[in-house]
């Protein structure tokens, strides 16, 4: 039981961990001016964000099976459709969309347009471009918000 609980807690400690320290700490030094060009910020920053979503796919898939097996040894039975779970479901569905969707269509489109500095606002691609990292900054900040929802409803079932 113990062990399940440490994977569940651990699970959660990574991922929504790793979102944080992406666009907290990262993104904004990168486009700070700690690097010469925000092509160069943006493809850091673009590195960071598909290891951290790899990283919660992985995570949210040990979560929900930790999840499932903590129910099955305290309740009885498995519990799929637990409110944590949905989330944690949601939340792999979100980072999934980002990683397999959104991603490669602006990694097409920065390969296409070259150095993204020389590229004017005004271009179609570039105002694709925009669009694009307003939905993936949408969608990582939506899995933030429900994953500190989990987090909550975990301590909720943890504590009881």
């Amino acid at each position: 039981m113990q062990v399940l609980r440490f994977l569940m807690l651990l699970a959660l400690v990574v991922w929504i961990g790793g979102i944080v320290f992406v666009f907290f700490v990262v993104a904004p030094a990168a486009f700070s001016g700690l690097l010469p060009t925000h092509d160069l910020a943006g493809r850091m920053v673009g590195h960071c964000l598909n290891a951290l979503h790899w990283m919660g796919i992985v995570s949210g898939v040990i979560y929900l099976l930790a999840s499932l097996l903590y129910s099955r040894f305290t309740k009885g039975f498995a519990r799929p459709f637990a409110a944590r779970n949905v989330v944690i479901a949601l939340m792999i569905i979100l980072t999934a969309i980002s990683l397999f969707a959104i991603t490669p269509k602006m990694d097409a489109l920065k390969s296409e347009m070259g150095i993204i500095d020389n590229v004017p606002q005004s271009d179609s691609r570039r105002m694709e471009f925009n669009r694009l990292h307003g939905w993936s900054m949408g969608l990582e900040s939506a899995v933030l918000l429900l994953g500190l929802g989990t987090v909550f409803l975990t301590g909720k079932t943890l504590s009881s």
